[in-house]
């Protein structure tokens, strides 16, 4: 696309016929996934049976911690180990507004009244600090998420949070094969919380697992994933509800694990191809990847800083026209939304970063061939800036 200024808002046709998009949407080999498919064919049970244990028993020695629950998705995932673990008779939990749009859903459907903190400029993720300038004698439990790019400081805030007597949950949906202080993700605070949705590492279609080495919270939230009852039939909790993992959705991500490190490897060549390309555009700059803490390189991040022609908005909009499907990076801020009750301090840093960032697509629909083409799209947006700028003001 280099030279004259051709773009889809301008009136030419798309440069994909077939859109980009930046969610995985991972496809293992089909006669792996029926073959662990076949292994509950037989069986009375359709959720949570020998597929789901396998899977549960995998994931363990995959994370190295002590136990694994598996359930139907990682919002309910959040729902009963923010339940289970959060202080009695306190009512706030601290995290981010600039995360996942609906964590301000799970904390309220666990009963609690989200109490937004600040981020760090440039790791995207809360810390110890911002923790510590919200914490009160309400604060029932910390919801720590890694950003969509490398790690929080998980040692720091888990070793704050153990000083504090507060629990701490780690929100790792998007970290799933990282390494964070020279350990595998999964194994730090009271227990973390992964997604398996289509769109993550792991597709599972749907579903989603908690980590943790605390066996008796492993204990409560089985029960808690069954309707309330323990292995013998006994009800034991009233937060219980259907949370269990279908055997199917188990056999899919069984199959999809096997396959984790071949996407890994895929993810890379499309990462290096970004980071290189986009070091040559002025106005913006990849998110990179640590090196020293190894990445599944699933997801691009990239800053719109202020030498760029057009605002971050226009830029997609731009983009999505041509078929690809880049996002912001988490739109809305959860403090600007009304619908729950809430503690909303100011939030300089979220306020300052949050129109400066977008995802650009690298998902395993995508091609290496496609990122230098949509390297290319970014390079002429820059050199046709002005004329696009124009087109924007003007609409």
């Amino acid at each position: 696309m280099s030279g004259a200024p051709s773009f889809a808002v301008l009136g030419q046709r798309p440069l994909f016929a077939q859109p980009k998009p930046t969610g995985n949407l991972y496809r293992p080999d089909v006669e792996r996934f029926l073959d662990y498919s076949r292994q509950f064919q037989d069986s009375v049970y359709d959720s949570d049976a020998d597929a789901c244990r396998n899977l549960e028993v995998r994931l363990a020695e995959y994370h190295g911690v002590a136990r694994v629950v598996a359930v139907n998705s990682g919002f309910w995932g959040h729902v009963i180990a923010l339940a289970a673990l959060a202080l009695p008779g306190r009512r706030e939990v601290i995290a981010p507004s600039f995360g996942y749009r609906r964590t301000d859903d799970m904390i309220a459907w666990a009963g609690f009244v989200p109490h937004f903190c600040d981020v760090d400029p440039e790791t995207l993720g809360i810390t110890v600090e911002t923790v510590k300038a919200e914490l009160n004698a309400q604060t029932a439990l910390i919801l720590a998420p890694h950003p969509m790019v490398n790690c929080c400081d998980a040692a720091g805030i888990g070793e704050f949070a153990r000083v504090q007597g507060i629990p701490v949950v780690f929100d790792s949906v998007e970290a799933a094969h990282r390494i964070c202080h020279g350990r595998r993700i999964g194994g730090f605070g009271d227990a973390e919380i992964f997604s398996m949705h289509a769109t993550k590492l792991l597709n599972a279609f749907e579903g989603g697992y908690i980590t943790t080495n605390n066996k008796e919270l492993a204990r409560r939230l089985d029960n808690m994933k069954r309707f309330g009852f323990d292995a013998g039939g006994r009800f034991e909790n009233p937060m219980g509800l259907n949370a269990k993992l279908g055997e199917v959705h188990a056999a899919m991500a069984l199959a999809s694990l096997d396959e984790v490190d071949r996407q890994v490897a895929a993810n890379r060549r499309k990462y290096d191809l970004y980071a290189a390309g986009l070091n040559t555009i002025d106005g913006l700059k990849i998110v990179e990847h640590r090196e020293a803490e190894r990445s599944d390189y699933r997801l691009i991040v990239v800053r719109v800083t202020e030498t760029w022609p057009l605002s971050r908005e226009q830029t997609l909009r731009t983009l999505q026209a041509e078929n690809i499907l880049a996002r912001p990076y988490y739109t809305p801020l959860h403090h600007k939304v009304v619908d729950y009750t809430r503690i909303c301090p100011a939030l300089p840093v979220t306020e300052a970063i949050f129109g400066e960032l977008m995802v650009l697509p690298a998902s395993a629909h995508v091609l290496e061939a496609d990122v230098e083409k949509i390297l290319d799209v970014l390079q002429n947006i820059r050199t046709h800036g002005a004329e696009l700028k124009s087109f924007w003001n003007a609409g």
